[in-house]
């Protein structure tokens, strides 16, 4: 079974700083997504066809947690993997890790993610598609 990863590359900028001069809390958030974004797009689910098809990726709930600040111009690679088994038939589970340039964590993200239709405004199972953006060929169902 597949289960790739994923980097996303990105320098930490002026405007993602705080007042005590180091990445505020809700930019982790961001920075997360970016890379979230960047992958599943080059694997053929960008906005485009989640707005076509009526049919997207939506955030359950998050565990984010903080190992080491990062600070005004550092170099930070994210590093994405969905985990191939389902907690049930709808939801499926994201582990994300930002690494400072030293390879010291400086955050990890655990997402639960369903699929949304957003037409009947409900989760459906995963689809080809969605499988194919997040780089797996199948997955375990509980």
């Amino acid at each position: 079974m597949t289960n790739p990863v994923y980097e996303y590359q990105k320098v930490i900028l002026e405007q993602h700083l705080d007042t005590f001069g180091h990445v505020n809390n809700a930019v982790y958030l961001t920075l997360f997504e970016e890379a979230r974004w960047d992958f599943i797009t080059k694997n053929g689910l960008g906005l485009k066809q989640i707005m076509d098809s009526k049919i997207g990726p939506v955030l359950l709930d998050l565990n984010l947690t903080f190992k080491s600040e990062l600070m005004n111009r550092e170099s930070i690679t994210i590093v994405s993997q969905a985990r191939a088994e389902l907690r049930n038939k709808y939801v499926m589970v994201l582990d994300q890790k930002m690494l400072k340039e030293n390879g010291k964590t400086a955050a990890t993200l655990s997402l639960c993610v369903g699929l949304m239709d957003l037409n009947a405004r409900k989760l459906i199972s995963p689809t080809k598609e969605w499988l194919d953006a997040l780089g797996l060929k199948e997955f375990i169902e509980p």
